[in-house]
């Protein structure tokens, strides 16, 4: 880990907006999932919420963009539980809409904790999830095709949100408590042993000031597995 690189990390987790995210429902290609996270990470956002009736989602492109390394994924089987576990963290849900009350979506004030949700690639927002929504916005067009990518709609209102932050100081102070801070630095530095401490369910190690880990971690200095061999010099 190198100054400059420890400095990176530092300033982008500085500049953090856990109170900013986008929920995806029934998107299920991977590469606007992909996207979507990506452009969510560029603006500082933690974590995407997906809502898919599938067991599984297909993350293959995240991984292979190194996004899954900088946003949690958290996965709802329906729209419903993931707006009460939003509005119960203090989240205003913002859904794209073509309804009668949706409103120009530079006009809202994206400053305020913010869940966007964001309909899968033809149809949409579901019925529930717009009786749910606190906000509908809608993206103005001059041409003939009234719709945007989900890439494209969720990069457009994710950099509204980000303009209005930057120029209301947001950017500028810290929004992450000191644990989620500390716990997202040590999975930045040191992501093999953060790999193996949840692993074997062992508490993070302490770390100084120069992100260098300054307690021993049990069964640590044993692991001969290909990828920890940097930090296994360090016992």
């Amino acid at each position: 880990m190198t100054p400059q690189r420890l400095q990176t990390i530092q300033r982008c987790l500085a500049r953090r907006q856990p109170d900013l995210t986008v929920v995806l429902e029934n998107v299920c290609k991977p590469h606007n999932l992909a996207a979507v996270a990506r452009t969510l990470e560029a603006v500082g956002g933690l974590e995407i919420h997906a809502i898919s009736q599938r067991r599984s989602l297909r993350l293959s492109q995240m991984s292979a963009a190194g996004i899954r390394k900088w946003i949690a994924v958290k996965k709802h089987a329906d729209i419903g539980s993931a707006v009460r576990r939003l509005k119960s963290d203090g989240f205003r849900i913002i859904a794209t809409s073509l309804s009668e009350r949706a409103v120009d979506f530079r006009e809202l004030d994206y400053t305020r904790p913010s869940a966007i949700v964001m309909g899968e690639e033809y149809d949409g927002i579901s019925s529930q999830a717009a009786a749910l929504a606190d906000e509908h916005i809608t993206i103005p067009m001059s041409g003939m095709v009234q719709s945007l990518n989900v890439s494209v709609a969720a990069a457009l209102v994710l950099y509204e949100a980000y303009r209005q932050r930057e120029a209301a100081g947001h950017l500028a102070q810290c929004k992450l408590d000191t644990k989620t801070y500390q716990r997202l630095l040590f999975e930045a530095c040191h992501p093999q042993l953060a790999k193996y401490c949840r692993q074997k369910a062992i508490p993070y190690p302490a770390m100084d000031d120069e992100a260098q880990i300054i307690e021993p971690v049990p069964g640590a200095a044993q692991q001969q597995h290909e990828g920890f061999a940097g930090w296994v010099r360090e016992y």
